[in-house]
């Protein structure tokens, strides 16, 4: 059975040459990067040039880039660390859609005594910029936005909320880790004063990110132990995957364009859905989205049973976020978003990549009215 891989913002597969650049690192290239010999320079060289690909497409410095396992990483990074630099300031702003790794920690910043404030979301799922600006107190010590949301694809206007956040004297950090890739990501243009991203969703290594600080921004490590990363990240650092990492960016950079064509075909498979099959409702389309992600609620039926009976054809898809793959209610994005019950339920995420062809998106043009009919 063919199989037709449509969950792109849950991972994607690791590039071919991502791969290759790795493999010697993991056998005769394996010294530490902090050993005084020519094996560990090596290895030091090869983080080096790694941390200069990704800044590149970061859009910051190399030595704004602390290397992480990922992007849950990187924001607790970056949230536990802003709680403890600011004591005098107890308030966090952020969104009512936010990734789970972000829902976490608002938790985790509540039960520290701390308060959050929830910025919430339009039907179509666009930021509302008012409230923002509504929600910053004095005491805010940092806003919190994600650059795309990782279920709808609905892009934040983060250039405006860095705007809302420095001028009332909060630090802003970006989630970015569903945009990269996909759209191009400038931390200096955005105004960040924090990013995070995770390897894994623009073809690079599982368990490797990063976490850009800016200069100046100054924060405690979230691991303790050795100088490594500058004093800001204890550990040995992993050298094959920080290597798989950097060539995923420089590759991430030139084939940006390809996403032009997968625009394309996201939109076809949208609108065979509305043309073929009654009452759909395809979430944050009247509004500004990653070109890969569609995000569709079919009345009448239940998403999860959905997913399985495309799974039975080989084709993988979502019901929203991987990290809360279990839950039978509505997600919290499409709470936020007041998305009627019916269409909430039987909402599932299709997430196009580069491999994506015209053929598999056919296919499941083809066979996705006849599964919904059998469930309804």
């Amino acid at each position: 059975m063919e199989l037709i891989y449509l969950d792109h913002n849950a991972t994607t597969p690791l590039d071919p040459e991502a791969f290759e650049a790795m493999r010697p690192w993991f056998t005769e290239r394996f010294g530490n990067a902090s050993s005084a010999y020519a094996l560990g320079h090596l290895s030091d060289g090869a983080v080096v040039a790694a941390r200069e690909q990704v800044a590149t497409l970061v859009g910051c410095a190399p030595a704004e880039i602390v290397f992480t396992s990922g992007g849950t990483e990187s924001l607790n990074h970056a949230i536990r660390g802003v709680w403890e630099a600011f004591p005098q300031k107890r308030h966090f702003v952020t969104t009512a859609v936010e990734h789970p790794a972000m829902r976490a920690l608002v938790a985790w910043w509540k039960g520290q005594g701390g308060e959050a404030t929830d910025v919430g979301v339009d039907p179509e799922g666009r930021l509302d910029l008012d409230a923002l600006e509504r929600a910053i107190r004095p005491d805010t010590a940092l806003v919190a936005v994600m650059a795309a949301n990782n279920e709808t694809g609905v892009l934040f206007p983060v250039e405006e909320a860095a705007r809302i956040a420095k001028s009332n004297g909060a630090l802003f950090l970006v989630d970015a880790t569903q945009a990269m890739g996909k759209l191009p990501v400038d931390a200096a243009v955005w105004g960040a004063d924090l990013l995070a991203l995770s390897g894994h969703k623009f073809y690079g290594p599982k368990g490797t990110g990063l976490l850009m600080l800016r200069r100046g921004v100054r924060l405690k490590p979230l691991l303790l132990g050795g100088s490594q990363e500058r004093g800001r990240r204890g550990g040995t650092e992993n050298v094959p995957g920080i290597v798989g990492l950097g060539k995923a960016a420089e590759l991430a950079r030139t084939r940006l364009p390809e996403m032009n064509r997968v625009r394309r075909l996201r939109d076809a498979m949208e609108l065979h859905c509305l043309e073929a099959i009654p009452e759909v409702l395809i979430h944050g389309a009247e509004t500004e989205r990653l070109p890969n992600t569609t995000l569709i609620g079919f009345a009448g039926i239940e998403g999860e049973a959905l997913q399985l009976k495309l799974a039975e054809h080989g084709i993988c898809v979502s019901t929203g976020s991987a990290c809360s793959t279990g839950m039978r209610e509505p997600s919290h994005v499409l709470r936020a978003m007041r998305v009627p019950e019916a269409f909430a339920r039987g909402t599932v995420r299709f997430s196009l990549g580069r491999e994506t062809t015209l053929d598999a998106i056919q296919k499941v043009q083809v066979l996705l009215p006849r599964l919904v009919a059998d469930l309804r």
